[in-house]
Order: structure tokens, then C-alpha cells, then sequence
């Protein structure tokens, strides 16, 4: 599988971090040792929203510094669904598919 730009933008990427391939491995790595999903489902399941857009907002700021494109922007719909009372089941489900897919992407940067 190849590294789709839709989903990670190592260009961006590197220039956010100074351009060191290294580096950015290691954040990629880092982020794929961490379950992001699992507290925010636990949050919502809970009914906590603040807890809940707190975990969201992390997950978003981490995928935008890692150029990770596609989970940012469902990040932050999910996020904004959230605060805003509105529904977000389809975000919810939206959210782990694209985090899915990215992570299996994030071996592939190179």
C-alpha cells in the first residue's frame, strides 16, 4: 500500500519538523503506540462531553501537527458535533474508519 497523500501529507509534514525523516518516524511511531479512539468512545459511551471533546481535541492537534490530513478534519467534526449537542454517531464511526486507515498507512512513509 502507498502512502496517500489524502491522509498524510509528509511534505507538510517535514516542514513543520524541520525536515528530519527521523523524527518524523519516531512522532509516527509514537502516535501508532497510543489508542486515541478507545478513550473517546469511553467518554461519549459515558455521556462525559467535556471529557469527551477534551480526548477529541487532543487526538485533532496531534493529527494536524503530524500532517495526518483526513484524521484532523473528521477530528475536528466530530469535535464540533460534540460541544454542540449535535448528533455524531456517523462522525464517531467516520473517525475510526479514517484512523484506521491512516494507522495502517503510517508504516508505508518512508
Amino acid at each position: 500500500m502507498a502512502v496517500s497523500e489524502e491522509y498524510i501529507n509528509i511534505k507538510e509534514a517535514l516542514h513543520r519538523i524541520g525536515g528530519s525523516m527521523d523524527l518524523y518516524k519516531k512522532l509516527l511511531n509514537s502516535f501508532t503506540g497510543t489508542d486515541y479512539v478507545a478513550p473517546i468512545e469511553e467518554a461519549l459511551n459515558a455521556g462525559t462531553m467535556e471529557n469527551a471533546s477534551h480526548q477529541i481535541h487532543t487526538l485533532k492537534g496531534v493529527a494536524a501537527n503530524l500532517s495526518l490530513i483526513k484524521l484532523a478534519a473528521i477530528a475536528g467534526d466530530l469535535e464540533h458535533k460534540v460541544k454542540n449537542g449535535v448528533d455524531h454517531t456517523d462522525a464517531l464511526q467516520e473517525l475510526k474508519s479514517i484512523y484506521l486507515t491512516t494507522s495502517e498507512q503510517i508504516p508505508e512513509v518512508s
